[in-house]
């Protein structure tokens, strides 16, 4: 069953541990959780730079064969390629990750922004590519709510997941690029969704959310997201996991245009 695929997670997860704090386990086994404690350390190191690409590249395939194997051992997530792809095509799977928005608020006008040539998640100093989709709000005096009802927009969780990692602890100054952001993995379609440039979020470290499912509040934290040109958004990315276990960058747009909305 799935919940005990992801019991492990749910153990621990009533904490609300920020990524830019240190983070300890109190047992050497490959659960869940300690996949997720694992993701969090290693994405704060790349972060600061504290760890080498090369090594970030090993550390990162380890973890991400390691929560596939986790989940491979629950019967609801035995899903082969074609499978994944059925899913991926499944209108009812995916959410729009914007509370009362739809495909009209996609930066461009078939999602253009999507640049993935030259990303590379495990070198902080490389820089030109945007391998994901910005989606906007209504927001004039930038002050993180929307302009038409004067209330916080909600991140939603475009499908169901575990969260690996947070980060909350982002302030004005900072040069860190993503703010406050959600990593969740998808364990059907084995990627991770990443969510950024929130106001708040809503989800702690091994928590299992719900497609739909609030997890965050629309914001402006991050280096560029926090200027005033940058106009109120989400930073949408998703990266599918390779055989290899390392990342490759996926445009969600056509996702995005299928995806459920709501009110």
């Amino acid at each position: 069953m799935r919940i005990a695929g992801i019991a492990g997670a749910l153990l621990m997860g009533g904490l609300n541990i920020a990524s830019s704090q240190v983070i300890t386990s109190n047992s050497d086994e490959p659960t869940v959780y300690a996949y997720c404690q694992q993701f969090q350390r290693l994405y704060t190191q790349i972060r600061e730079q504290t760890v080498v690409p090369d090594s970030a590249r090993m550390q990162f395939s380890t973890i991400m064969k390691g929560l596939q194997s986790r989940f491979q051992s629950a019967e609801s997530f035995r899903v082969d390629s074609l499978q994944r792809d059925s899913l991926r095509q499944t209108k009812d799977y995916f959410w729009f990750p914007v509370r009362g928005y739809s495909t009209s608020a996609i930066g461009g006008t078939h999602g253009e922004g999507y640049r993935g040539k030259g990303f590379d998640l495990f070198d902080y100093t490389v820089r030109g590519s945007h391998p994901a989709q910005d989606i906007f709000v209504v927001d004039r005096n930038q002050n993180n709510l929307d302009d038409r009802t004067s209330q916080p927009v909600d991140i939603l969780s475009m499908s169901s997941g575990l969260v690996v990692s947070i980060e909350t602890g982002w302030k004005p100054g900072s040069d860190y690029r993503g703010g406050n952001w959600v990593w969740v993995y998808d364990p059907n379609l084995h990627g991770l969704f990443y969510y950024a440039h929130n106001s708040a979020v809503h989800v702690v470290t091994g928590q299992w959310v719900q497609a739909g499912q609030k997890i965050a509040e629309m914001g402006r934290t991050g280096f560029n997201a926090y200027k005033t040109r940058s106009p109120t958004h989400l930073h949408l990315m998703y990266l599918q996991i390779q055989p290899d276990g390392l990342p490759q960058p996926l445009n969600s747009y056509q996702w995005l245009i299928t995806a459920r909305t709501s009110n």
